[in-house]
């Protein structure tokens, strides 16, 4: 079921109503977008007034809904995908069924813009960028992660990583991969300083992922790879910004 995607182009968002049953499996498919879905949510600071509003775009199943308990926000996401967006709301999630170049929400409504996993599968990253930066208030946070345009990304994330139960084969087109510098440029042209970080699976928790995964035993609760900061931005990143007043 992993290699669902084999059989559409590369980055078709059919992929995901084919793999809709691997969403919510810890050790599924999709078990790397649980573990960067809990290191986006810790540069989500708490909210800050009564009725906060977090807009999660590209918010596939709502992965990132567990890590927000306790923070005080009202949790929209928006996707193209409604098998996806159907389990979301199971998980508290109030869902927009949208484009993320075309959010059909009103100019700086979000106290905090969410944007995960999800540059890098759009042809018109750009856009996503002005429409999140739209969508945030003065003050408000931007918190983001993708991967970049380099050779080393394409090695790393495409000829490796589609080999191993980590990433499905074919979910990502290494065209539509994101520099961070040029990121960082067109965030600031949005009013939003984005500062960015490279990230990595620590190693001895993926190792022994990996191990189990070959084994054919799940990962026992708290026992998933943690997301750790590197210094290199070469191939996984995350960013937090802050739209200016």
């Amino acid at each position: 079921m992993r290699d669902a995607g084999l059989s559409l182009p590369r980055n078709d968002p059919r992929q995901y109503d084919e793999l809709a049953g691997e969403w919510w499996r810890p050790d599924g498919a999709f078990a790397m977008l649980h573990w960067l879905a809990q290191a986006r949510a810790a540069l989500v600071p708490p909210a800050a007034r009564p009725g906060a509003l977090l807009v999660d775009v590209g918010c596939g199943a709502g992965l990132l809904a567990p890590h927000l308990a306790g923070k005080g926000y009202r949790h929209v996401g928006v996707d193209l995908t409604r098998s996806a967006l159907a389990q979301a709301v199971a998980h508290g999630v109030t869902v927009v069924n949208g484009d993320a170049t075309a959010v059909p929400l009103a100019d700086g409504c979000a106290d905090v813009v969410a944007a995960g996993e999800l540059l890098e599968h759009v042809p018109q990253w750009r856009a996503v960028v002005a429409e999140a930066s739209r969508l945030l208030r003065p003050g408000g946070v931007l918190v983001l992660d993708t991967l970049n345009d380099t050779a080393l990304c394409r090695l790393v994330a495409v000829r490796i990583a589609e080999r191993l139960p980590t990433v499905p084969r074919g979910i990502h087109d290494p065209r539509f991969f994101v520099d961070d510098r040029e990121l960082v440029a067109e965030c600031a042209r949005h009013g939003v300083e984005l500062r960015v970080q490279g990230i990595r699976p620590g190693v001895p928790g993926l190792l022994r992922w990996l191990l189990r995964q070959a084994g054919g035993a799940g990962t026992p609760a708290g026992r998933a790879p943690r997301i750790v900061p590197t210094r290199s931005t070469a191939v996984l990143y995350q960013g937090r910004g802050v739209r200016r007043g």
